[in-house]
């Protein structure tokens, strides 16, 4: 087998192909956007590269076979903030077989230990972790955007080498073609009610205001769950979200207010995986008419929250629900028949009661592993502190 780093044209068309040979007969795989593949890898599309660094294999057998990939990554601002000092491993794809796999997991960990490392976490992405982020171990179904889908085989290669649960992460269904539990409703429209709380959605005239309170709230309630947590900058939102314009729907973000103060919020996208399966990963020329004609001729039916939160003191007042079935209703009107919510790690259980409250399902499970180099060193999942 040849080990190959990603460090040209060719290297990185390799890299990109990897999943598309190895899901090309699976249905429930969509292909990511090259483009948005690549822009992670670049340091002027990717600003938290500033701050670290990243690096690509493809594996290729004698024969030039694809075989696998891997990337391997680190942030300066968190890998050393805590014992045992982590980087990342991600974008993992390989065939079934252990000793392609091995190779790359050993090449990632040979690089991380010459950067300083002690342990790397994987899969995860080099940017925010509501994307690109857990190995899929139960619920092999199509995915919402952003959502990882892998072969079920993956799990026993990341554990035969040595990798451990460090947390789960959980995906939640709600059928919207079915109602929600009346008990819930009358809650969240009695807590909608108070003149304390108040409820708005996003909007593209005065975006700049909302990104502030999308930044404020995030950083607020995260930074209390991680505590290596880097704040998220407003020229990465803003990028993110003027990209994302000609898909978005303003109806589909909300906040909550207490006063003027943003307190907190639920972001959801339409699921564009139901268009982005006709692309095979492709937005040239020919892509973007293809993406144009099929976004006219295709009726999404599906929406991801992508992110929810609410400010810890606020956690027990009920407040989320309120805006919770504002944004169902908005989904509703705009033929959203299914949502999911995900992903919601194991060690949140405001959240996770909230869903189960309002009758959805835990349909999908998400793992984010760790691999400590010093195999003697005991070693602890992730705990909110």
């Amino acid at each position: 087998m040849i080990i190959q780093e990603v460090n040209n044209q060719k290297t990185e068309k390799t890299f990109l192909d990897v999943p598309r040979k190895i899901y090309k007969t699976d249905p429930n795989w969509t292909c990511p956007l090259d483009n948005e593949i690549k822009d992670i890898f670049n340091v002027t599309r990717n600003k938290k590269l500033e701050f670290g660094e990243a690096i690509r294999w493809v594996l290729l057998s004698e024969k030039g076979e694809l075989l696998g990939r891997i990337a391997a990554f680190y942030d300066k601002r968190r890998a050393f903030k805590q014992k045992p000092y982590a980087g990342g491993t991600g974008f993992f794809e390989c065939v079934n077989n252990f000793e392609a796999a091995k190779l790359l997991f050993d090449t990632a960990k040979e690089w991380l230990t010459q950067k300083g490392m002690e342990a790397m976490d994987g899969p995860i992405n080099f940017g925010e972790n509501f994307i690109h982020q857990g190995l899929l171990i139960d619920g092999f179904m199509p995915q919402g955007y952003g959502m990882p889908y892998n072969k079920t085989y993956y799990q026993t290669l990341f554990e035969n080498y040595g990798f451990r649960s460090y947390f789960e992460m959980y995906s939640y269904h709600l059928d919207l073609t079915q109602p929600l539990p009346p008990r819930q409703v009358k809650f969240a429209k009695h807590i909608a009610q108070k003149e304390q709380f108040q409820f708005d959605h996003f909007r593209f005239q005065n975006y700049e205001k909302y990104l502030n309170d999308i930044i404020d709230i995030y950083n607020s309630v995260w930074s209390n769950f991680h505590d290596d947590y880097i704040p998220l900058d407003f020229d990465e939102m803003k990028k993110m979200m003027l990209e994302a314009k000609p898909v978005l729907k303003e109806e589909f973000i909300w906040f909550m207010y207490d006063g003027d103060k943003p307190i907190g919020l639920l972001v959801t996208f339409p699921d564009i995986n139901q268009i982005l399966n006709k692309l095979n990963g492709k937005m040239d020329l020919w892509g973007k008419l293809k993406f144009i004609f099929t976004k006219l001729t295709t009726k999404i039916t599906r929406a991801r929250l992508l992110v929810a939160g609410i400010l810890p003191d606020y956690q027990k007042t009920g407040v989320i629900s309120g805006a919770y079935i504002r944004m169902i209703e908005e989904l509703r009107k705009n033929g959203i028949q299914e949502l999911e919510s995900g992903w919601v790690g194991e060690y949140n259980p405001t959240v996770n009661k909230l869903y189960a409250l309002l009758g959805a399902d835990q349909a999908k499970t998400h793992v984010t592993f760790r691999y400590l180099f010093d195999r003697e060193m005991p070693f602890k999942r992730f705990m909110m502190e």
